[in-house]
């Protein structure tokens, strides 16, 4: 197997693992305590009904007591790994710089280019990546892996930290030019891209997504060249007049355009580190067994059975 693909996987795999630490914790980034109210039973707020069902009611203390029964440990879990990532790295005085978020926000994105960016703002993705590099350089913190593999790991897939100008787009496609003319008419009027794309976009695979393409490049051979070119010619926000495709016309829009941009060996040389020697730990990464380093209590331990 290409040796692209066999990292693309590796990372994506490690990626996984650690955004679900980071998933439960946005706004939880900080070191304030995590403040949870629960409803007084009886108060007006435990009686609200947050939905009819004929006669019958479901009432916000229902609700959420449901909630917590069916996500709740996850849930704290997650939380708690946060912290406990934070301060295990503050221990160990593990830091990162904006270079390293940056150029892992990059990689990331054109690497895994159908990432639903409309649903995750940057901010939201930095965050996640913040913590799962502090996951990762704690797991990984005694890895010493000789200087002679971490550069021919490099020369060898060097096409990894080289990337080309890169594009995230969405598009919809209409039957006719008149068509797309209408559709370009509702976006001036403020209409959402995402909506009318959901709603009259012929290409099935991205409709449901809003007409989410992801980050794509001139390489990319499933995407027409002349969405390339066409978005070389336009600034982030933008979406374009109709382009005739085999399938009728099309109307993009640009998110965001990433520069090409090639990493030299010492800009990836600790990244690289970390990917082997997480490829070479058995299991799935797991930040459960410095919680009794940190001294984790929590309630369903006392709660426990």
């Amino acid at each position: 197997m290409n040796n692209k693909i066999v990292w693309s996987v590796i990372i994506a795999l490690v990626v996984t693992n650690c955004l679900t630490v980071a998933y439960f914790v946005k706004g939880q980034t900080d070191d304030k305590s995590i403040t949870v109210s629960k409803p007084i039973v009886g108060s007006e707020e435990t009686d609200e009904v947050v939905a009819s069902i004929g006669e019958a009611a479901i009432t916000r203390q229902e609700w959420l007591s449901e909630l917590e029964t069916r996500y709740g440990k996850e849930t704290l879990e997650d939380m708690i790994d946060g912290k406990v990532v934070k301060q295990m790295a503050q221990k160990h005085n593990i830091t990162l710089s904006e270079e390293d978020v940056e150029r892992e926000m990059t990689l990331i994105k054109t690497m895994y280019n159908t990432l639903d960016s409309e649903k995750i703002d940057d901010e939201h993705w930095q965050e996640q990546i913040e913590l799962s590099l502090l996951v990762e350089e704690l797991v990984t913190k005694d890895a010493v892996i000789p200087e002679e593999e971490l550069k021919k790991f490099y020369q060898e897939n060097k096409e990894l930290y080289e990337i080309p100008k890169t594009y995230h787009l969405s598009h919809m496609i209409v039957g006719s030019e008149e068509e797309a003319e209408q559709v370009s008419e509702e976006l001036k009027s403020g209409s959402s891209f995402t909506a009318l794309a959901m709603e009259k976009s012929l290409d099935e695979f991205s409709s449901n997504r809003g007409g989410e393409l992801g980050y794509v490049s001139a390489d990319d051979e499933y995407i027409p060249q002349s969405y390339i070119e066409t978005a070389a010619k336009m600034s982030p926000n933008e979406w374009s007049t109709p382009i005739q495709v085999e399938e009728g016309f099309a109307i993009i829009i640009l998110h965001e355009v990433i520069n090409e941009v090639s990493y030299s060996f010492d800009e990836v040389k600790n990244q690289i580190r970390r990917q082997i020697a997480i490829d070479q730990m058995n299991g799935a990464i797991s930040v459960q067994p410095y919680w009794d380093e940190i001294g984790v209590k929590w309630f369903y331990e006392k709660n426990k059975k």
